[in-house]
């Protein structure tokens, strides 16, 4: 946002900000931030609200009032045009007599993608598109996802020793990285739709998948346990405390296992099986997609990893990094991938290095567009 005016680029910095506060509820919409200004003057702020409604512009509008004519309306992606639960938001800024769209990408879904400039424009409003898209389709690279290949996106969080160790040898993994780390992870949860561990991580560490900081214990996320022959007991915290928990499994569990589980609430996503005999799990990120997921945070075990990396369904790597070592008789953080050299190894980009009190926090990026 270098080159553009020195006006411009703050509103847009102000709406990408205020989009973010949208991730993690708003599924199966993206988290869009709108901001409405004459010169460098703010008349009105907005962000999609929880459950996806009302729209970052109509939010912006109805705060701005009469001082929406012909204010710029700086947007994280194109207004929607088409009539759903809402009318189109196309039709919120024609109405409300803006000057001009600056928006920072364009909507593939195919009811927009494209539309909406065209009617903007149609209208006589100045549409600019490009400013800040970078930031803005990595923030929705869920719901760019979700549109573009039908599965959420998929994040794999995982705090190790520096050798990349999560567990002790008897198993023992509380606590490798410090508060700060933890704190940090508990803001990705709430930044998710749903969060997945593997059935033998949920019997072994029986986790509550829920954010923990005062402020956001709202924001937990939808549970997910990969368990292919179900052995996840109904009377487990994740299916029986009474918030949504959802079960990957094969077509052919148990079907009293199955019954059980769905007696105590668990919705069942049944799959079937790839060519080794486990769950597909493209098809079971498909079926997620399907129910509108766009963001999904893998938090194990090693044997999840391993899967989800040698099926490239991993999108980022949020790797959590202490100041210790362990040793090679700790259990490791990715189990076996089977690659016969380093040229069929996933590969990843770093797109960001933070500290977290006293340990390092990395994101990694897929080499492949996400």
């Amino acid at each position: 946002m270098t080159d553009a005016p020195p006006a411009d680029a703050a509103h847009m910095a102000a709406a990408l900000a205020l989009g973010r506060r949208g991730l993690g509820r708003v599924w199966p919409n993206p988290a869009v931030g709108c901001v409405l200004a004459h010169g460098t003057r703010v008349v009105g702020r907005g962000w999609t609200q929880p459950g996806g409604r009302p729209h970052a512009e109509t939010e912006a509008l109805a705060r701005a009032g009469g001082a929406a004519r012909g204010a710029a309306c700086y947007v994280t992606l194109e207004p929607c045009s088409h009539r759903g639960q809402t009318p189109p938001c196309t039709e919120a800024l024609i109405r409300a007599g803006v000057a001009r769209v600056v928006a920072a990408t364009g909507d593939p879904d195919p009811r927009v993608s494209g539309e909406g400039f065209r009617r903007l424009e149609a209208a006589g409003i100045a549409v600019e598109r490009g400013l800040g898209e970078a930031e803005a389709r990595f923030d929705n690279a869920g719901f760019l996802a979700r549109v573009g290949t039908g599965r959420p996106l998929v994040a794999l969080k995982t705090a190790t020793t520096l050798d990349g160790r999560i567990a002790a040898p008897g198993g023992e993994s509380r606590w490798i990285t410090g508060p700060a780390a933890r704190a940090a992870g508990h803001r990705l949860r709430a930044r998710h739709d749903a969060i997945m561990v593997g059935g033998r991580t949920a019997l072994m560490d029986n986790p509550r998948l829920d954010c923990r900081l005062d402020g956001l214990r709202d924001r937990s996320p939808l549970r997910i346990v990969a368990d292919g022959r179900l052995t996840l007991p109904p009377t487990h915290r994740l299916a029986a405390d009474g918030r949504p928990c959802w079960a990957l499994c094969l077509e052919d569990a148990d079907a009293d296992r199955a019954k059980a589980l769905e007696d105590a609430g668990v919705r069942l996503i049944r799959l079937p099986a790839g060519e080794d005999g486990r769950m597909d799990l493209a098809a079971g990120l498909r079926r997620l997609g399907e129910a509108g997921l766009t963001r999904l945070l893998v938090e194990g075990g090693g044997v999840l990893a391993a899967a989800l990396l040698k099926a490239d369904l991993v999108d980022r790597i949020h790797w959590f990094r202490a100041p210790a070592v362990m040793g090679g008789d700790g259990a490791p953080a990715i189990g076996a991938l089977g690659a016969d050299g380093p040229g069929e190894a996933p590969r990843f980009r770093l797109h960001a290095r933070q500290r977290a009190g006293d340990d390092i926090w990395e994101v990694w990026r897929r080499c492949s567009p996400e």
